[in-house]
């Protein structure tokens, strides 16, 4: 059973654009009607944000659902293995590993992974699956955070459209306070089977991910994601 996770550095449904991008996540399910579930916690299951979830994936051909914290939250294990695609949203990255690590949940999205769930996310929902991220969890400040770990390596959305973000990675890998890894810009998605980089897919013109290492940045194609 391939293992595929789908990092986008921003956009979709979250900002009412690039319909592409998540029409690309679940076209990649196991089955042609998948069920979704959204997992809002980084937002403080912000009624806002639920509201365009369901408006983008209700007009698609598939079953939403939605994952409370924050409310009465119901039985972790059962919800996520029903679903198809898990989808985690933005916001603050190191208050939902908080809660998550509290509620025993990383160990069943793992075990959803290695069941044939497609996982996928922006922004926090991106850099949650590597070993580490580049996070704006406190006001104003940049930086490093440990993640899940599913995959190696570090994880920075926003890449372009942020001007802080690029300068901020590259002096963390520079100086040794993050390892190598990846970018993903505003608009665009990666998408990794078994561990590795397969395919960028762009949802707007100029939209890229990126290799970040102590030479700096490189944009990645397919052909180089392929291999």
């Amino acid at each position: 059973m391939k293992q595929q996770i789908i990092t986008l550095g921003g956009g979709g449904f979250s900002t009412e654009s690039d319909p592409s991008l998540d029409e690309y996540i679940l076209k990649q399910a196991r089955t042609a009607h998948p069920r979704i579930g959204f997992v809002p916690t980084a937002s403080g299951d912000a009624p806002s944000y639920l509201l365009k979830f369901y408006a983008r994936f209700a007009a698609l051909d598939c079953m939403p659902t939605h994952l409370p914290f924050f409310d009465r939250t119901p039985d972790l294990r059962e919800w996520a293995m029903a679903q198809d695609v898990i989808f985690v949203g933005g916001g603050n990255t190191k208050s939902m590993l908080a809660v998550w690590r509290a509620w025993g949940f990383p160990a069943i999205l793992k075990e959803a992974l290695q069941s044939g769930t497609v996982l996928a996310g922006v922004s926090a929902g991106a850099m949650c699956w590597f070993e580490h991220g580049v996070t704006d969890s406190n006001a104003g400040v940049l930086a490093p955070l440990d993640g899940l770990g599913f995959l190696r390596g570090t994880c920075c959305p926003h890449y372009s459209h942020e001007s802080e973000r690029r300068p901020a990675f590259e002096a963390f890998v520079r100086d040794e306070k993050l390892p190598a890894g990846v970018a993903v810009d505003d608009g665009a998605a990666l998408h990794f089977i078994d561990g590795k980089p397969v395919r960028v897919v762009a949802g707007r013109s100029g939209a890229g991910a990126y290799l970040v290492s102590k030479q700096g940045s490189v944009m990645l194609a397919d052909s180089q994601a392929s291999h």
